[in-house]
Parts: C-alpha cells; structure tokens; sequence
C-alpha cells in the first residue's frame, strides 16, 4: 500500500537553495528535498545532528506541483565591520540572496506507511520550532495542512495522510488558489478551449527517461559535516480541470 501527504507551501517570498556559495545564495523554481525534510525536521523538533531521525525523512519520496510560478527576485545585502579570514582587521560584504515571490506549491510526500506521514502531520499542525521556507522571514503565509474537508477530530486523527500515491494526488488535488478573480479568469480560458496545465516535478529513479540530478537530497546536517546527495526527478504537467478549480478555497 502506498500513502501520501499533500502541504500547501503558500508565502510572500520563499527561497530554496541548492548551489548558493559565499556571496550568491541562489534559489530553484520550486522546493528542494533538503528544503522540505529541513521543515519537517523543525517540525518534529529534530536536531541538525540527529543524523538517523533526519535519514527517515530524507527516504520519503516528494513531488510538486507548481499551482502559482513565482517570480524570481533579489535582494542586495551589505555587511560592514565583517572580520577577515586572517582575523587581521574588519571588512564590508556585498552578497546578493535570489527568492521567490508569490510563488504557490503543492508539495506531496509518500511513504509505503501511514505512521511516519501521520506524525509529520500532526507535527506541522503544532510545530516544536518556527516554520519558514528557506529563510527565517520566510514565514508560511496560511497552514501547510489543508482543513476545507473534515471537522477537527478528523484530522487530529490523520485525515490528512491519503491511502492513494503520490501521482494520483497531484493530478486530483483541488487548486491552491485562493483569489477567486484568478479561479473566474481560468475557468472562463477553459470554457474556451485554452488547455492550461500545471507544472510538476516528481521524484523518479535515476534510468527514467528525461529524468534530471538535484543534489538536494540530504544526508547530513551536522554543523561540521554537511552533506548531500543526488536524486533525479522528472519534469511534468497536470491539466488544470474546472474540477480542480470549484474544489479549491477561494477567499477574495
């Protein structure tokens, strides 16, 4: 049996490294495994350290579906009186951080168990430690878990994990969209024949045909030793379906 757990990842600005060094902090089109285990992990309140709680997240396998592109956006920062390597005198530090704004993603994590995915979610309902996407401003701008479905004992209980896999919940998960002048806009291009289709990104193994490397896959997070590996994920599309859009939660 294979299950999954859908979070909405919705903010102002999100950042998602893989390759920032030094003075360029860089960010990818949509969220990284590192990313996601990382906010499972402050979730759950696991340590950088605890290398073997870390490692039973980084195994669950991770999709997104790109409901909203973001755009992409930087910041131009300054350091003064930053000190030298040679520890010799003080220095002043241009770097330049990219980010995403008013970007929206579905993110869905499976598992061939219930229990792991049931825990992550009863963890991100109450976080140990602050959530953030990528940067500790980077707060979520509404919660991870959505609760348009079911009454509050139900999802205490882990209504939230599907018994379904993961490609199934990206093609049939309602819109994240929540501004109904976008939900009217799209329906009225469906109803004329436009077909409009959302971007996905789904972890594959590595012989798949068109699969692509992300060296996001974390296998240490210990101060002095961090380190990550390669996974490959295959670029897709799923159509956007008036279906997928009256299901969604339109608030304004």
């Amino acid at each position: 049996m294979t299950f999954s757990l859908a979070l909405c990842l919705d903010a102002p600005m999100q950042s998602w490294g893989i390759q920032s060094r030094f003075t360029v902090r860089e960010t990818t089109t949509e969220p990284t495994k590192s990313g996601v285990v990382g906010l499972l992990g402050a979730a759950l309140g696991i340590h950088r350290d605890d290398t073997e709680r870390l490692s039973q997240l980084a195994r669950l396998r991770m999709g997104v579906r790109v409901d909203r592109e973001g755009i992409l956006e930087r910041d131009y920062h300054t350091a003064q009186n930053v000190p030298t390597t040679a520890g010799t005198g003080h220095r002043t530090v241009i770097s330049q951080r990219y980010y995403l704004a008013d970007a929206l993603f579905l993110v869905v994590l499976e598992d061939d168990g219930p229990t792991l995915l049931q825990q992550a979610a009863e963890a991100l309902r109450h976080p140990h430690w602050p959530l953030c996407f990528g940067r500790k401003s980077f707060v979520p701008a509404r919660p991870l878990l959505r609760t348009g479905e079911g009454d509050q004992d139900d999802l205490r209980t882990g209504a939230a994990v599907q018994e379904k896999p993961l490609q199934d919940v990206l093609t049939e998960h309602p819109w994240l969209e929540t501004r109904s002048s976008i939900h009217q806009r799209n329906l009225a291009a469906i109803d004329a024949g436009e077909v409009i289709a959302l971007r996905t990104m789904v972890e594959c193994p590595p012989a798949t045909p068109g699969a692509q490397s992300r060296r996001d896959q974390p296998i240490s997070w210990a101060r002095d030793d961090r380190r990550f590996a390669t996974r490959t994920v295959l670029s897709g599309q799923v159509p956007l379906t008036p279906a997928l859009i009256a299901a969604g939660e339109p608030c304004s």
